[in-house]
């Protein structure tokens, strides 16, 4: 039976086909819906962890307690749980270990556009590249074979525009694999330096008989068409240049890390001319020449963003682009912003207005930063935003701190903002945190998370107490406010940051995007309306500038009631 799926959704199925029996990754696009679509398989374990390290430290348990294990992260994530990384390369498996990152090459959804074969490289870890959905698939199950053979995790990565398009799969029975005998052995586990130097040791010998297995592998595929031109390419590269050049000979390699060496020589030997197609790092492109292969790459590729078929073509084929299709009319500018209804716009709406520095976080409410509100002034990684006003304070004084606040998701707190709080609190900061608790993990399409009291499964479970948790970090000041009430908002904020103490804000209402939100109704604008343009300082698309006056646009309004909260003259009422 076949099946067209997204690539995401064929690394799931990938698992299930191989036995895997747990599975425990953070949710990060572009990787969030392999472990959603897994969890749809009863016959694995599958949750949501707090963040990246805690996942991979999950699945290597498993797999050293003997069971088929996989985590899956986006590119930054695998930053967050490199610390294990290194050493489980050392360490070996006993039950095969899988890490799948995404990566995302133009960055889409991302802070910086890292290259993760340089992780596979650095920790000497083999590392699988699959080129489309069925690849995916049959990727994920050869990466357990070969995790068990050589006694390695094994990296799988994709990349954004593999991981969501979609191609056929053939699908494929469950392969019941046993969980196998656990036996105490320190020498193996035990990463005391006593035990790692002859582990490196093994790990070098075990990268030899890699190399050798990979010029050998079926996971590379050579096409010899017309000599003249050669390509090497892995991923979604190899579809470019593929579309791009049908005529060309190509080495789609497979098996990214490590290289086969035998076969690039090969290959090398067999065209006139070879050119390396690879997004972001020039990865092949150095091992070739480090080799003694002269290759042509980089000096005309760019080392940045996505490439495309028209690309290919220019640079190799010297065909120019065709010119693009204008529009007839100017196409007016569509910034990203908050939802309408969002339960964090009531904040940046104060924080705006009250002129403090903001250092922000990883999520959808990084969108404070935009216009109007304006209102953020650093995002750097998951959790750096407490850190980064703990920093600023011992830098520039307890004034500065006094005019300065932290803002961060629930998800986000409980991801890596828990330890942060423990630092100021520990080395007598006075920073004030504002968590902003919407009830679910928002920008990557609503996953449940430590914090809203249920599993992956939607199972009812334990809920972390932010409130608790903060005082018992040794918080004393913990207050929770509703964001809309934006006066009651404002004088908390106030409080908080005049108090030379730390202090948490739990700015609490749920995303408008979920029932719990619970948004109904209309509201419209009155002859009340001065046209003070107050409402518009607000941000909300469903709010515009018209000839006579603000106007609320019911197509896009979700009925939440912050705007009359700001209007002060009642001309927003409800319908």
């Amino acid at each position: 039976m076949k099946k067209l799926m997204l690539g995401n959704e064929a690394i799931a199925r990938g698992a299930y086909e191989a036995g895997v029996h747990v599975v425990s990754s953070y949710p990060g696009t572009p990787s969030t819906e392999i472990t959603e679509f897994i969890s749809k398989y009863d016959e694995i374990y599958s949750e949501w962890a707090p963040n990246e390290k805690v996942a991979v430290e999950t699945a290597i348990g498993a797999a050293t307690g003997g069971g088929r294990a996989l985590s899956a992260m986006k590119h930054v994530g695998l930053n967050v749980a490199a610390d294990p990384l290194f050493t489980v390369s050392y360490i070996g498996v006993n039950g095969g270990l899988v890490l799948v990152v995404a990566d995302d090459p133009g960055m889409h959804s991302s802070q910086n556009e890292q290259d993760s074969r340089n992780y596979a490289i650095a920790a000497k870890v083999p590392m699988l590249e699959p080129a489309d959905s069925a690849e995916c698939k049959e990727f994920t199950k050869k990466a357990f074979e070969i995790s068990e053979q050589f006694d390695t995790p094994v990296i799988l990565r994709v990349t954004t525009r593999v991981a969501h398009s979609q191609s056929m799969v053939e699908l494929e029975d469950r392969k019941e694999v046993p969980v196998k005998d656990y036996t105490k052995n320190i020498a193996k586990n035990v990463m005391i330096p006593a035990n790692a130097r002859p582990k490196h040791v093994m790990v070098e010998e075990r990268t030899k008989a890699l190399t050798e297995y990979n010029s050998a592998s079926d996971l590379n595929k050579m096409e010899i068409n017309d000599t003249k031109i050669g390509i090497i390419a892995a991923g979604i590269s190899y579809q470019y240049a593929k579309e791009a050049c049908p005529d060309a000979s190509i080495l789609k390699i497979g098996m990214i890390n490590p290289m086969p060496e035998k076969l690039i020589r090969e290959f090398a030997e067999k065209v006139d001319k070879i050119y390396v197609v690879e997004q972001l790092d020039p990865v092949i492109e150095n091992y070739c020449r480090s080799i003694g292969i002269d290759v042509i790459g980089k000096e005309i590729f760019t080392l940045i963003g996505e490439y495309s078929t028209e690309l290919l073509k220019e640079k190799i084929l010297g065909e120019k682009p065709a010119e693009p299709m204008k529009a007839s009319e100017p196409i007016p500018v569509r910034p990203a912003v908050m939802c309408p209804g969002c339960s964090h716009r009531g904040v940046f709406y104060v924080l705006s207005k009250l002129k403090l520095n903001v250092t922000g976080d990883i999520g959808c409410y990084s969108l404070g930063c935009a216009k109007p509100l304006e209102s953020i002034d650093t995002i750097v990684c998951m959790g750096g935003s407490i850190t980064a006003a703990h920093g600023m304070e011992k830098a520039r004084g307890k004034d500065f701190a006094r005019k300065t606040v932290a803002v961060l998701g629930d998800s986000t707190f409980v991801h890596s903002g828990i330890t942060g709080l423990i630092d100021v609190v520990y080395n007598k900061g006075t920073t004030t945190t504002i968590i902003l608790d919407n009830s679910i993990t928002g920008m990557t399409g609503h996953q449940q998370n430590p914090a809203t009291g249920f599993t992956i499964k939607n199972e009812p479970t334990r809920q972390v107490d932010l409130e608790m948790l903060a005082h018992a970090v040794g918080v004393d000041r913990v207050v929770i406010a509703d964001p809309f009430d934006v006066d009651n908002f404002e004088k908390v904020v106030k409080e908080e940051i005049a108090a030379e103490e730390p202090s948490v804000i739990i700015a609490q209402r749920p995303c408008a995007l979920i029932k719990k939100a619970g948004y109904t109704g209309r509201y419209v604008i009155n002859d009340k309306c001065k046209n003070c343009k107050m409402c518009m300082k607000l941000g909300c698309p469903a709010i515009s500038l018209t000839e006579n006056g603000p106007k609320i646009d019911e197509t896009l309004y979700v009925g939440c009631g912050l705007c009359p909260n700001v209007c002060k003259f009642g001309a927003i009422e409800r319908a």
